[in-house]
């Protein structure tokens, strides 16, 4: 019997990561703010700061388009988190 957590349906559909084309979140540049880690949407490709940072704009863009699953984009990081279940998964 497996004591490892199921990921759920959103990252057991994630068949290819998209990883970050550049380690900046482009919204934090618009606004002029900063971020501490940045976080890559699995559905769009968009790299986007974490909860950590001042603007969450990872979990605002899950919220404004629905999409569930981003990898982190930290160097040596190697996991996917789904905002819709909380679910977490390494890779």
């Amino acid at each position: 019997m497996s004591t490892e957590p199921i990921a759920c349906q959103h990252i057991l559909d994630v068949k290819e990561l998209k990883l970050a084309k550049e380690y900046v979140c482009e919204e934090c540049i618009q606004s002029g703010s900063t971020w501490l880690h940045l976080r890559t949407c699995q559905t769009c490709g968009v790299t986007l700061c974490c909860d950590s940072s001042p603007n969450k704009h990872a979990t605002k863009h899950f919220y404004r388009t629905g999409h569930p699953v981003v990898i982190s984009a930290e160097p040596g990081e190697q996991w996917l988190w789904c905002y819709a279940d909380s679910s977490f998964a390494e890779y």
